[in-house]
């Protein structure tokens, strides 16, 4: 990265937003509300979606990315569909624009790597929007497990199908943020990858279990799917000293511990913060930007998880890989 003087990391940051869909307006709204940051304006083809975002943040409104870069932006944010990723992300970074990037970073880890390449080359920053990890109950969890030696990890991530997908399954929507944290919490990289994954309803894959075993012996397990009717977001870790449980969506985090011979242990919850994982992920991204430090997800980390994701998908048998029959969909009255 570039040195960063002491003017730079103290101007306001000249922000745009391409994209605004839902996470893209959600990023334009907490960037409206930084300090030390102006939303100069958000672009996308929708013009009537954009005029609505723009009119509600008092930005200007624009159809594409040149447009947008001619407003003068330091950086932006890209919350597009996958498949343009690499490419508005690589107009950006070529301009010597800072970029994050939604996840997946890319279509391919080819395209993420072009691009981890071209920021290295321009001396901007790329940061990559795997926002789970700013999650407070993801981080209450990280640091009940700091020192511990892991053993397992089960991750729940289940929810109805969401009529914005299109043209991606649950394993790149879904499970990609939970092949993050499985790297993320053991710091080690998975080094085997046993998918199952169907087809019961959708297009794509809308079911899948994946385990995962990491170079330092953890087993891991991510259940996955958009039948469940209702959301549900868990995390449980199981160490030699402790078991560790989370709910991200209701933020409560408990460890059991002091396992005597009897049966019988300890329980307590532990604090959590309450702060917005996005706005937490924004700030990190403008401070990465402002000092030019490695941002807190770095393109080489969501590399290595869709990397794990396209493998999933690729090491499914055959009959597995066939679309399968439309079943019903019981819903429970």
């Amino acid at each position: 990265m570039t040195e960063t003087s002491a003017s730079d990391s103290e101007r306001t940051l000249r922000i745009g937003v391409v994209g605004v869909g839902v996470m893209g307006s959600n990023h334009a709204r907490v960037f409206a509300g930084l300090p030390g940051v102006t939303l100069v304006g958000v672009a996308d083809p929708d013009r009537k979606q954009t005029d609505f975002v723009a009119k509600t943040l008092d930005c200007a409104s624009v159809s594409g990315v040149d447009e947008l870069l001619a407003l003068g932006v330091d950086a932006v944010t890209i919350a597009a569909p996958t498949h343009l990723h690499h490419e508005i992300a690589l107009a950006c970074i070529t301009r010597g624009v800072h970029v994050l990037v939604e996840k997946p970073i890319a279509s391919t880890p080819e395209e993420g790597n072009d691009l981890i390449a071209a920021a290295r080359r321009a001396g901007v920053t790329l940061m990559v929007g795997h926002v789970e990890r700013f999650n407070p109950a993801v981080e209450a969890v990280k640091e009940a497990i700091r020192g511990e030696d892991i053993l397992s990890i089960a991750i729940t991530r289940v929810g109805p199908f969401p009529p914005r997908m299109s043209n991606i399954g649950v394993v790149i929507d879904l499970a990609v943020h939970d092949i993050d944290l499985i790297r993320w919490f053991t710091d080690s990289e998975i080094v085997e990858v046993q998918p199952q994954l169907s087809s019961a309803v959708a297009e794509r894959e809308d079911i899948a279990l994946l385990q995962f075993r990491t170079a330092s012996g953890v087993l891991a397990h991510i259940n996955t799917n958009w039948l469940t009717p209702f959301k549900a977001r868990s995390v449980v870790v199981a160490t030699r000293g402790k078991y560790v449980m989370g709910d991200l969506l209701t933020r409560q985090v408990t460890e059991c511990f002091g396992f005597q011979p009897d049966g019988s242990y300890s329980m307590r919850h532990l604090s959590v913060g309450h702060a917005e994982p996005l706005r937490t992920e924004l700030m990190a991204f403008v401070r990465a930007v402002r000092s030019g430090d490695r941002p807190a997800v770095s393109g080489e980390e969501a590399v290595a998880a869709l990397e794990i994701a396209q493998r999933c998908l690729a090491s499914r048998p055959a009959e597995q890989a066939a679309p399968a029959r439309q079943a019903p969909r019981v819903v429970a009255r």
